[in-house]
Order: C-alpha cells, then sequence, then structure tokens
C-alpha cells in the first residue's frame, strides 16, 4: 500500500444536478524508476468531502470514497458524487442538497496487485483488499489544495424554473506553438474570475465547451508534421491542454459540459473517413481519448451515444455530436442525402440522434411551455459562410449545417409545426464570435422566436486566416448573399446577423426571466468586454440583449 499522491490532472467537474455532481481525475505518470513496479500495482481513487455550504467538515465527519482508475482509460475515473456508494457499493450515497456548495479532495492510491494486467477483476473483490476509506480522511489535507481540490455548486431545485440563468460558452482552443503556448492559456484567467465577479446579480452555473477543445492537428490533416497519430500523441495533446495552469485551475472551480469537433480527430472529420486507410485506427485513437478525457465526465443521458442533454434552473440543454454521425452520402449531386445527425432509421424500432433531438423538442415544449430551448451545436447552425452561396458543390464544400439541407430542414420542421419558442442555438467552430436571429415566414410561425449565438476562438492567432466577418452572411435577405432556406411548403426560414469578433473570446450568456430576454456578453483575454472589432479597432457595442417570447 502506498501513501496518497494529488492527481496527475484534474480534478474536473462535471455533470453537476441538484442532487449529484460527477468529478473526473486522472491518476499521476509513475516516473521511469517505477515504472514497471505500477505494472504490479492497481491505482484507485479517493474522494473525501471537505466542507458542506462553506462549512468545513472536520474529518471525523467527512465522507470518503474509493473509485476505479482504470488503465484501459489512461488511469482516468469518474465518481458520481450523491448517487453512488464507492467502491463495490460499500458505503451510502452522500447525499447532496440543493443549490449548495461543496469542496472535495480526490486523490490516487496504489495497491499491490497479484492479478494479471488483462484480468477485469470485479469491483467488490477489489473493495475486500483494501483498508476502511476513513483513514484517508484527514490525510488529504497534506496535499496541495491548488492540486487536488475541487469545488461545486449543485444546480436549484429540478422543477423549478428559474428568474436568472448565467454559464459561459466558448469553443477553439488552438495549442500554440514553442514561446506562443502559454497564450493559449490566457483566455481561462478570465473565466475563472467571471465565476467571482461581483458586477452581476448571478455566478455563471456552469461552463459549455463547444468543441476544439484540443488540436490533434496542429496544422492541416494534410500536414505531417504536428498530427496525433498514437495513443501516446492523443494522450500528450490533453495533458498539455487540460494540465496548462489557468485552464486547470478553470476546470475544479465549476461544472463544465463538452462536445466534441472535428479536431479532436482531424480537421472537417466525416465518417465517410473510416473506409480510407489508417484512418478507422485514427478515429479509434481519437475517440477512445475523448471519452476518456471529455465524454466520461459529462451526462450519460442515450448510453455510450455521445450527445446528451441536461437542464438546470430549469431550461433544457441538448448537445449534439455533429461528428461522429456525420455522413456524406449524396456528395455535391445529392445534398439531400448527407447526414450531420445519422443516417434516419429504418425502423420503428430504431431512434437517429435526429428523431431524438425532434422529438426532445417537441417535450420540452410541452412540458415547459415557452422557456428557452438550447441546443449545442459544434457546426454553426447560421450565420452561413458566403462561399457556400455560390453554387451546389460549393454548399458540399462546407463543414457546417449548408451541406446537409435534409438535417437542417427536419430540424426547422418541427420547430415551425410544433410551435417550439425560443430556441437558441450555441456554437464555436468558426473563430469570429457573431448573434443572429431566426425569422419564418408563413402561416402561423410569424411569431416564433430563435436565435444563434457563437463563441469562437478561446485562442486563434490568426484573425487574417479564417474567420473574417466578411465571410460569413449578415442578412439572407439581402440581394448580395440571398440565403433563404424553405422549411415546407409556404414557410421559409431567414436570419440576421450582427456583432461579429475575432478576437480571442468567450461569451457570457444571462437568461432573464422578468424581461424575457437573452444577455449575450463578449468577453476578450483581458476579462474585459470587447467593445472594438476590425484592424481599425472600430468602437462598437457587442453586448446583445435578445427579445424572447415570454414565458
Amino acid at each position: 500500500m502506498s501513501s496518497l499522491r494529488a492527481p496527475g490532472l484534474g480534478p474536473i467537474v462535471g455533470h453537476t444536478t441538484d442532487r449529484t455532481c460527477r468529478l473526473w481525475m486522472q491518476a499521476p505518470d509513475a516516473d521511469d524508476s517505477k515504472r514497471a513496479a505500477e505494472e504490479d500495482r492497481r491505482t484507485l481513487g479517493v474522494l473525501v468531502v471537505t466542507a458542506r455550504a462553506g462549512v468545513p467538515l472536520p474529518p471525523a465527519l467527512r465522507p470518503v470514497y474509493y473509485f476505479r482508475l482504470r488503465r484501459e482509460f489512461d488511469r482516468t475515473g469518474t465518481f458520481n458524487l450523491g448517487e453512488e456508494g464507492g467502491l463495490g457499493g460499500l458505503g451510502e450515497p452522500y447525499l447532496l442538497a440543493p443549490d449548495t456548495e461543496y469542496r472535495v479532495r480526490l486523490a490516487s492510491l496504489a495497491v499491490d496487485d497479484d492479478f494479471e494486467n488483462d484480468v477485469a477483476v470485479a469491483s467488490d473483490v477489489l473493495a475486500e483488499r483494501l483498508p476502511n476509506p476513513r483513514v484517508w480522511a484527514g490525510l488529504v489535507d497534506e496535499l496541495p489544495a491548488d492540486a487536488c481540490e475541487a469545488v461545486f455548486q449543485t444546480h436549484p431545485p429540478a422543477g423549478e424554473v428559474g428568474d436568472t440563468l448565467a454559464f459561459l460558452l466558448g469553443s477553439c482552443r488552438y495549442p500554440g506553438l514553442l514561446w506562443k503556448v502559454k497564450e493559449s492559456d490566457g483566455i481561462f484567467a478570465p473565466m475563472a474570475a467571471e465565476l467571482q465577479a461581483t458586477r452581476y446579480a448571478a455566478r455563471p452555473r456552469f461552463v459549455l465547451m463547444a468543441g476544439d477543445q484540443i488540436y490533434a492537428d496542429t496544422f492541416n490533416r494534410h500536414v505531417p508534421v504536428g498530427l496525433a497519430d498514437t495513443h501516446a500523441e492523443f494522450h500528450d495533446r490533453y495533458q498539455k491542454a487540460f494540465g496548462s495552469p489557468n485552464m486547470r485551475r478553470l476546470l475544479r472551480q465549476v461544472p463544465h459540459y463538452m462536445i466534441l469537433d472535428d479536431h479532436e480527430i482531424e480537421d472537417n472529420w466525416s465518417q465517410d473517413r473510416l473506409h480510407k486507410p489508417g484512418r478507422k485506427l485514427l478515429f479509434n485513437l481519437a475517440i477512445g481519448a475523448y471519452l476518456s478525457y471529455q465524454w466520461s465526465h459529462s451526462p450519460r443521458s442515450f448510453g455510450r451515444r455521445l450527445y446528451y442533454q441536461f437542464s438546470c434552473a430549469g431550461y433544457p440543454f441538448f448537445v449534439l455530436d455533429t461528428r461522429t454521425q456525420r455522413y456524406l452520402d449524396g456528395g455535391a449531386d445529392d445534398l439531400e442525402h448527407n447526414h450531420m445527425l445519422g443516417r434516419p432509421a429504418l425502423s420503428d424500432d430504431e431512434t437517429s440522434q435526429l428523431e431524438i433531438l425532434c422529438a426532445w423538442l417537441r417535450d420540452q415544449q410541452k412540458d415547459r411551455g415557452d422557456a428557452p430551448k438550447f441546443i449545442v451545436t459544434s457546426s454553426v447552425f447560421v450565420p452561413n459562410q458566403v462561399s457556400s452561396l455560390r453554387s451546389a458543390a460549393a454548399r458540399a464544400d462546407s463543414d457546417s449545417w449548408p451541406a446537409f439541407p435534409a438535417s437542417r430542414r427536419t430540424l426547422l420542421r418541427t420547430i415551425v409545426e410544433a410551435g417550439v419558442q425560443n430556441v437558441v442555438f450555441l456554437a464555436g467552430d468558426v473563430h469570429c464570435a457573431t448573434v443572429a436571429e431566426l425569422k419564418f415566414r408563413g402561416p402561423g410561425c410569424d411569431a416564433l422566436r430563435a436565435y444563434s449565438v457563437v463563441s469562437s476562438a478561446f485562442y486563434w492567432p490568426f484573425p487574417f486566416g479564417d474567420g473574417d466577418p466578411a465571410d460569413f452572411v449578415h442578412d439572407s435577405t439581402d440581394a448580395r448573399t440571398p440565403d433563404t432556406f424553405a422549411v415546407t411548403d409556404g414557410v421559409t426560414m431567414d436570419y440576421r446577423a450582427w456583432n461579429f469578433a475575432q478576437d480571442d473570446n468567450f461569451c457570457r450568456l444571462t437568461v432573464d426571466r422578468a424581461g424575457h430576454r437573452l444577455v449575450v456578453e463578449v468577453i476578450g483575454r483581458d476579462g474585459k468586454h470587447i467593445t472594438s472589432r476590425g484592424p481599425l479597432r472600430t468602437p462598437v457595442d457587442m453586448t446583445s440583449s435578445l427579445d424572447l417570447a415570454p414565458w
């Protein structure tokens, strides 16, 4: 038996509800002198609750739990506090109260292991070999807080619709090169500061990271330099990204919800590439790393599927997987056979992601009325790029929704036919922040409100490379950039986009029920609101107040 060690990576505060919180960590790597010995040892996680509602708990009253850190998942693991009772089902779950702050400490423990590496040892068998977890209740205090302590606040009581809800949104953290590496970590310091900001009535409840949390292809998938294509290289990408000082500090202070985009695998990924030489292995390595480092602390809404749903303060969110079920079946000749959210189901016994999403929208409108409904899509829903308007071939080359008109039409048709009010799309990807209003025209749908909010990028040092506002449609009814979309017979969708910003940024979104609005603030790497844009730094108010239908 060894002593406790601080996590090698983490803790990460993951999916949180009014009664539970999923916490993640990775065991520290053994140094070369211990590596051989580590093969004969099994690594466990230890979680200790140290404070509740700001009141420290004495060691004698602290709940303590063991949990698994598995070799096959890079010695990572999660513990769902409030639901699980510890390793092997020993012990009782620690009951969490709604809207309450908790502090916990996580650590790793290596134990002697006489089992073969490829033997799956049951948790109850392993638990029999361990000392009472309470022996670690006080010893965990000897570890440095900045390496092992996490703090979180449970969500408000389920079923209640809050008067306000604030959260942070962002995407795309380019890793940087050489001395620029530290710059890629800069934005996460002001994000952490937002959690303590006193200028707001509402503290952010969680952070949404909408894709490209790592760049497996540092330059381009066609450039062999900087491509991750081994287990060790994907592992290294996450170590450097999640282990950078500011990001690590943020990850352990507030619940995080993440979803992948293409750079977690390779640029502009679609599932059609699985048939190309070497790409199945690449996909397996990339998704294996994603499951260990991002998906594992997310909600498990649909089994092993990567998309999921959650709610906070009575406001529902559906997080889409727009990568691993993306198929270019039609190509440039027949965009109607391209599928963004999986191929259509061929049997009533099966459901595609798109069908689940549409059913979710109908259910949310029925159960929650006109309360805002958020759809997280790493690929931007609107505005479209100007280049995608030129031809069918140009739309086919789009990495976003223009190349998937059937998927878009089905989704918009559901919103129109079911009267789903106050839908808000949240996205990243394009290295340019913006907001857009969708307008429906046709019988019975003129009153529908829908918006798109894009926050990107956390760090992208090449504003001249992409993300130029002139690359995006500003008004789909403008004769220079016509982009009206036919939803169904007699019903069309248009949009208007504004407040484009290429500066490194994240967005703070605040739902205001009394004012029936959504306030979107764009915040830069200096922690201040972005107030100018473009090479001439033209002054502009980048805060948007989006009018919603009352609820």
